[in-house]
């Protein structure tokens, strides 16, 4: 062996030890509920501040054209977890507070991957993918036999599903927070329990909120819900005191974890109704309570950050931000939202809002920063897919993921970086009703559908239905006012001709 050949040798094997060396980064990765694009200040929201996002986007890369496969809650968070489209399964629409586990413990998640990859894992906030083997089964005075724990999450401080459904008690390692044994819970979404009451039957118990539309079932913290639940006690969550509850588990589990690679799921629960911020936030804006959340919101933003700078793991810590689905203004409760919008666009410059096929379903805003890598100060308009960052985060750790996980997740983490600005060549959406739009380039496209124009049960959302197909040329159209699928047949064929392939991939897993 030559003197040149033995330089190399050991220069190759130096790099490689000093690669091995580099510290994991931590991830971090916040999921707030029904936030629109708009509804931050630093993508143009009008009435509310929101400095610690802005000081967030500051710091790294903000997205401008960043989809959640679905436009509700369950499909959307299903997508992300697995890195497989909701509408490959039948059962991933929006869950009912008692839904057996939607995500199966076979099934290889992102918390799987980085749990193998060194990472301590936890899902802290809003769950909404069931718990419990099967649906309306579960003894919720019990360990639950089914969990996030299943699905590689070593720790869980969770709500079942949403605020306004019960049960109204927080998950903790797969049982309920809290428990009160002299009051034991019974959760029921078919019949109310004897002489338990309800909002449609004592209008006068509801002393915090009241509905405008259905949650009209039983009435816990003075506010009523979707579904039955008898019980409880000690365990009821007060709706003031959620935000403060997650955020304290959070950052407690950032600083346990503070020496060691951590994944942490942070998902919130602000801006989704019933929306009662606590005491501190109320007032803070002229938009009243759902102002009032995204100001909370924007907090619990402020105190993950404070904690990793506190604890000096910032600099290698990948903080993303997004939303699960679009905006909504009034979703069930009388908190005046839609009065005192004064002028604020929750979706921003976009058609629609959550529940909808146009563009207001599904863009989501999505922020990076990792102040060790990622340059500050970006702005990316590349088109970007929040399936993609399974397979992206992957990338980090060169994780090897089982054959058929993940089927539909693609890696982009140098765009997720900004280290260059490659767009996913589509983008799928997917509407309440589970119609399919495609985003591609300048294009989004709307599949033909027999549905009416408008949300049935409540809100005033358009739903995007169409009987003939629909497209728009998002440069020059990013409001989806002018259907140009007549003059553009070649591009209408082409875009039905990828929905249908996406489609008959979800007939051959159900077959």
């Amino acid at each position: 062996m030559n003197k040149r050949h033995f330089t190399l040798i050991m220069a190759g094997g130096m790099l490689c030890m000093a690669r091995a060396a580099e510290p994991k980064p931590n991830v971090v990765l916040i999921v707030a509920d029904d936030l629109g694009y708009g509804d931050l200040e630093c993508y143009g929201a009008k009435n509310v501040h929101t400095p610690a996002v802005n000081k967030l986007a500051e710091q790294g890369i903000r997205f401008t054209d960043t989809h959640a496969v679905a436009a509700t809650s369950t499909p959307s968070r299903y997508s992300l977890l697995t890195g497989e489209y909701a509408w490959r399964r039948p059962d991933t629409d929006v869950a009912p507070g008692d839904a057996g586990m939607i995500i199966r413990p076979e099934q290889y998640t992102i918390a799987d991957m980085m749990r193998h990859s060194g990472y301590a894992t936890a899902a802290i906030g809003k769950w909404h993918l069931g718990l419990g083997d099967r649906t309306g089964q579960q003894d919720w005075n019990a360990p639950l036999p089914a969990s996030p724990r299943d699905i590689g999450f070593d720790y869980h401080y969770i709500m079942a599903a949403t605020s306004d459904r019960v049960p109204c008690v927080f998950i903790e390692q797969d049982t309920v927070a809290c428990y009160d044994p002299q009051a034991p819970i019974y959760v029921s979404y078919r019949k109310n329990f004897d002489g338990e009451p309800t909002g449609a039957d004592n209008p006068e118990l509801l002393t915090n909120l009241r509905h405008s539309h259905g949650h009209d079932m039983s009435i816990v913290n003075g506010i009523g819900r979707i579904g039955y639940m008898k019980g409880g006690g000690k365990a009821l969550w007060k709706d003031q005191n959620i935000a403060d509850s997650i955020t304290r588990h959070a950052v407690d589990f950032i600083g346990r974890h503070a020496d060691e690679p951590f994944f942490l799921y942070f998902a919130t629960n602000d801006v989704h109704v019933p929306r009662f911020p606590h005491d501190r936030f109320r007032g803070k804006n002229p938009m009243g309570l759902r102002g009032d959340a995204i100001v909370q919101f924007d907090w619990s933003v402020g105190q993950i950050m404070h904690a990793l700078d506190s604890l000096g793991i910032a600099d290698n810590t990948i903080v993303i931000l997004t939303s699960d689905n679009g905006p909504v203004v009034d979703d069930g409760y009388d908190d005046r939202a839609e009065e005192l919008l004064g002028g604020h666009s929750p979706a921003g410059p976009f058609r629609g809002n959550k529940y909808s096929a146009f563009e207001g379903g599904t863009a989501v805003p999505m922020i990076v920063r990792w102040p060790a890598k990622v340059k500050p100060g970006q702005q990316s308009d590349a088109l970007m897919s929040q399936i993609d960052l399974m397979r992206s985060l992957g990338a980090l750790n060169a994780a090897k993921l089982p054959r058929g996980s993940a089927p539909d997740s693609q890696n982009k983490l140098s765009t997720l970086l900004g280290q260059d600005t490659t767009p996913r060549d589509y983008a799928p959406e997917m509407s309440n009703s589970r119609v399919l739009s495609l985003r591609s380039g300048k294009w989004k496209y709307i599949e033909p559908s027999n549905g009416g124009p408008m949300i049935t049960w409540g809100p005033k959302i358009e739903t995007g239905n169409l009987s003939e197909p629909q497209l728009y040329d998002m440069e020059s159209d990013t409001g989806e006012r002018h259907n140009v699928a007549a003059q553009h047949p070649e591009i209408v064929k082409q875009m039905q001709q990828k929905v249908d392939e996406l489609r008959a991939l979800s007939s051959e897993k159900d077959e």
